[in-house]
């Protein structure tokens, strides 16, 4: 079906498609990976912002596609 703006809905069902919803989450897990305030919570380890971060990562969805994609919080230290 074509939407209004010329653009085809590939949904299935009346649900994304699974490959659909895989891009969004790593799209909104790549958010919090450049997020500021994620990096500077993953790189200290300590104080307000890291408290933060471990705090606002229970309601924010960027951190819980970060959680989904890597398997781990958005404030534990990622290996290089």
């Amino acid at each position: 079906m074509v939407g209004g703006d010329g653009m085809v809905d590939e949904r299935v069902g009346g649900s994304l498609q699974m490959a659909d919803k895989k891009k969004i989450q790593e799209w909104m897990a790549q958010r919090c990976v450049d997020c500021a305030v994620c990096k500077y919570a993953r790189r200290t380890q300590k104080g307000f912002i890291y408290q933060f971060v471990k705090f606002e990562s229970r309601i924010c969805p960027f951190c819980w596609a970060y959680e989904k994609i890597y398997g781990k919080k958005a404030y534990e230290p990622r290996e290089q």
